[in-house]
């Protein structure tokens, strides 16, 4: 192939936002005290928003990378890719449990603790994909996908998106993010879009850091 090959930096910098918004949510449901469904409401929204991001970030590698992989990748895909789809299957199952038991807690704070422990689950499972992902697949994927293909799996996201959390999104990701990678993440994106958000969207997640986490600097996964 002559065209471009994947820049692959942006997953990194995705997972790492991912790591540290789920590895702290087990700890944000059971600090919430029983009855206070105002704070119940804060954690849940962005539990809420976490997930379906997560959820959009794996549908995107179902439809778009693995037949990519699968069809060029050789043998060594086809080793790692039933490996992936099955732990697609186990995070899938954990968010099931989770949009099972976030809504009746976000109104009642009732069997908060089968909650947390549903976070836990899901955190554990994500942090052995995300892992997995790191080591055989982001790799692979530089030598076999083209810049272009891998730029869909982030449009596939976009599409399914919510246009107003977008820069809230971005900001969660900048939080640990490259500079370098997310100057190229957003060299994609309109003029204003490219000149606005690395303004706005790290205010916009300092302010929800502040109400969620209690602090507009919450703990640094500092992995990438």
């Amino acid at each position: 192939m002559n065209e471009p090959m994947a820049d692959v930096r942006d997953m990194y910098m995705v997972h790492t936002m991912m790591h540290r918004e789920f590895e702290l949510l087990p700890r944000l449901v059971r600090d919430v005290a029983s009855g206070d469904t105002a704070r119940s409401a804060v954690v849940a929204r962005h539990a809420e928003r976490l997930c379906h991001v997560l959820h959009l970030h794996h549908e995107g590698e179902d439809v778009i990378l693995w037949p990519l992989l699968l069809d060029r990748g050789g043998a060594q895909a086809l080793a790692i890719v039933p490996t992936m789809e099955e732990q697609h299957h186990g995070i899938e199952a954990a968010l099931e449990l989770v949009n099972m038991l976030l809504p009746a807690w976000k109104s009642t704070t009732r069997n908060g603790e089968a909650l947390a422990g549903a976070f836990q689950v899901l955190f554990d499972r994500l942090l052995e994909h995300m892992s997995t992902e790191e080591n055989e697949i982001l790799p692979l994927a530089e030598k076999v996908v083209t810049a272009a293909e891998w730029a869909q799996l982030g449009e596939h996201s976009l599409s399914k998106s919510s246009k107003k959390d977008l820069p809230l999104v971005l900001g969660m990701t900048m939080y640990e993010g490259d500079p370098e990678v997310v100057r190229a993440v957003l060299s994609h994106a309109p003029l204003l879009a490219r000149l606005v958000m690395p303004l706005v969207a790290p205010r916009l997640y300092a302010s929800h850091a502040k109400r969620v986490h209690g602090t507009a600097t919450p703990a640094r996964v500092g992995r990438h």
